[in-house]
């Protein structure tokens, strides 16, 4: 098998009204589908889906915890830009040696952080 490339990636949510306004609104990500599965559109390539899991008979049972990561230009000033839109996130900005990064959540506790390489790869 050949996997090709990633088309989407699926958040469990347990209000779609209110995420939808989220990941719109506050974190200005362009939707590109609407009603039971809204799809937001992550680059090229990727979509991010909300997934209400009564709609395919689940519960919620939790949010993710492993973070999607949103790879921006600069972590440090779309940090500052979401603060300002009231975004809390948890600690500082981390500088791994070959990254930045900055973690913080939707409103239902999944988990997401702003992404920057500025390392090459080797």
């Amino acid at each position: 098998m050949i996997v090709e490339r990633t088309d989407f990636v699926s958040v469990p949510v347990t209000d779609v009204e209110r995420s939808s306004a989220f990941y719109r609104d506050t974190l200005g990500l362009e939707q590109v589908g609407e009603g039971a599965w809204p799809e937001f559109q992550l680059g090229e390539n990727v979509s991010l889906y909300l997934i209400d899991p009564t709609n395919i008979g689940s519960t919620f049972q939790g949010p993710h915890t492993s973070h999607v990561a949103l790879r921006v230009a600069d972590v440090a000033e779309a940090r500052q830009e979401l603060e300002g839109r009231g975004v809390e996130f948890d600690g500082e900005i981390l500088d791994t040696g070959v990254c930045h990064m900055a973690f913080f959540h939707d409103p239902d506790g999944n988990q997401l952080m702003l992404h920057r390489r500025y390392a090459p790869r080797d």
